[in-house]
């Protein structure tokens, strides 16, 4: 099991509320960890599917798992689905890949997910490749905004203190109050990530010319029309590596992962902790 375990492709971990881990992978389903030894959870056990990036817990303790192939809950017995959209699915194959289409608007898509969250009310967010979902806990409904347009690929949402839901995406970066949406930017948002002081921390992308950036957004200022927005850029490479996941420690610094290592921000400057090799 344990050379297993080290082969598989990990995208992102949970540790629940019980002190177990989770971990998601690229192709192996999830991993369970108890502390003294790991359970792998694939499709043949029930879960959607074996391409896994997103883990959540929700108020209940139960554990949701986003797939390409739609949610999984785990209720610490069996696995239940949930698809976002159903649609008959045509598979082809040729020398190269296996494609898969739909006839109905490539359904795939709203079923890749990658982001899951519970908001205060109860209602569960999905973000995917196609569009976002609410789910009441009986019906899918999918979002639109203000122009009555729907969000497309969002890779990230958070519930604020507030009880706001920040959306991110190739639609830019939105919040949404529970009655109006605010858009803040344009630029593609790969993450959100909101910090104890109440500040939102993105790592965004120009649709331009692909440059990557981290950003503050003041949280004294996010009512205003304009809020107040610092850009930290990295010194990597001319700022072309990808940002994924942010985190505040507890000493305020901010750390966060980009395509080629790890990186911390203290107010002042980045530290990069790439191995030797990564530095070279």
């Amino acid at each position: 099991m344990t050379s297993k375990v080290s082969s598989a492709r990990f995208f992102s971990v949970l540790e629940d509320r019980k002190g177990n881990f989770w971990f998601s992978t690229l192709g192996s389903g999830v991993y369970y960890y108890d502390g003294k030894s790991f359970k792998n959870y694939t499709i043949e056990q029930g879960l959607a599917g074996n391409e896994l990036t997103d883990i959540y817990e929700d108020k209940t303790g139960n554990i949701w798992f986003g797939t390409k192939d739609g949610a999984s809950r785990y209720d610490g017995n069996s696995f239940r689905n949930f698809k976002m959209k159903e649609g008959l699915a045509n598979t082809t194959n040729n020398n190269d890949s296996t494609h898969v289409s739909t006839f109905d608007d490539e359904v795939w898509r709203h079923n890749d997910i990658n982001a899951i969250v519970e908001d205060k009310t109860g209602k569960f967010w999905f973000g995917t490749r196609g569009y976002v979902s609410v789910y009441d806990g009986k019906t899918f409904t999918t979002l639109t905004n203000k122009d009555g347009k729907p969000f497309t690929g969002v890779r990230s949402i958070i519930e604020d203190k507030k009880g706001n839901i920040w959306l991110g995406g190739y639609d830019g970066l939105w919040r949404y109050d529970g009655r109006t949406f605010t858009n803040f930017t344009q630029n593609i948002i790969n993450y959100i990530y909101e910090d104890k002081k109440g500040n939102i921390w993105t790592s965004s992308e120009s649709a331009d010319d692909r440059w990557w950036v981290l950003s503050r957004y003041d949280e004294k200022s996010l009512t205003d029309k304009k809020p107040v927005v610092t850009e930290i850029k990295s010194k990597y490479k001319g700022n072309k590596g990808m940002l994924y996941g942010i985190l505040e420690a507890n000493d305020g610094s901010i750390w966060f992962g980009g395509s080629d290592g790890v990186y911390r921000y203290d107010g002042n400057t980045i530290t990069d902790f790439k191995s030797k090799e990564g530095r070279k």
